[in-house]
């Protein structure tokens, strides 16, 4: 930890359970989808023509996407497609759900006592995950530890880049204000932190439990040892 200024965290396998992601977030997506894409608004719109953006270049690659933006949808969640424009339609679907009180986000127990030490040293705290700010915010707004957003600086998602790319990181590095070699990265996906470590971060692999099986040389992290 010497010399390291920042921290990165991926959120999925690493502050919340992979299954709270798929099984209550993305179920409760796909469940409002239909209801919420009717409401008239411009943000609503924006998202359904980055879908309909997307929509036709899969077709163009004959990948027969459903033809309907709902289906296609669906298709897009059974994939775990890291699409930023369902990723930003599933952030305002959470929203609703958040302010009405029928979601409640988890995070690990470990996680709040760490980031109030991590703030207690000084260090910057990010986020980087493919779900959009909105959600990555409204996430960590929610939790059953409380209201964990004062604790962090900065937010990332795939409009920064992708997760595979070491560009991300050095793009993310600039943004915190640091140098790629002061920030110390986490996620559970190996090839996450092949990225980062290409652009001159530090890394750790998050070990959780439902995480896949990740074949690592490099330390492995329990919040309670950083």
């Amino acid at each position: 930890m010497d010399q390291v200024r920042g921290i990165l965290l991926d959120i999925e396998g690493t502050t919340t359970s992979i299954a709270f992601v798929h099984e209550v977030l993305f179920s409760y997506a796909r469940a409002h989808a239909r209801d919420f894409l009717t409401q008239d608004s411009d943000e609503v719109r924006a998202d359904i023509a980055l879908l309909r953006e997307e929509h036709a270049a899969d077709k163009s690659n004959n990948l027969q996407p459903p033809e309907s933006i709902p289906d296609y949808i669906d298709w897009l969640i059974d994939r775990d497609r890291k699409s930023t424009a369902l990723k930003s339609l599933q952030g305002k679907i959470w929203r609703q759900g958040y302010l009405d009180g029928s979601l409640k986000s988890q995070v690990f127990a470990d996680v709040a006592p760490a980031f109030e030490r991590w703030r207690a040293a000084g260090l910057k705290i990010g986020i980087f995950s493919s779900g959009s700010v909105l959600a990555q915010q409204l996430l960590f707004a929610h939790t059953d530890a409380g209201d964990l957003t004062g604790f962090i600086d900065d937010y990332f998602d795939t409009n920064v880049g992708k997760k595979g790319d070491a560009e991300s990181y050095r793009k993310i590095a600039t943004a915190m204000d640091l140098e790629p070699s002061e920030i110390l990265f986490i996620s559970d996906v190996v090839a996450e932190l092949e990225a980062a470590q290409e652009s001159g971060m530090r890394t750790l692999l998050s070990i959780r439990p439902g995480n896949s099986p990740q074949k690592w040389q490099q330390m492995t992290i329990s919040f309670d040892s950083v």
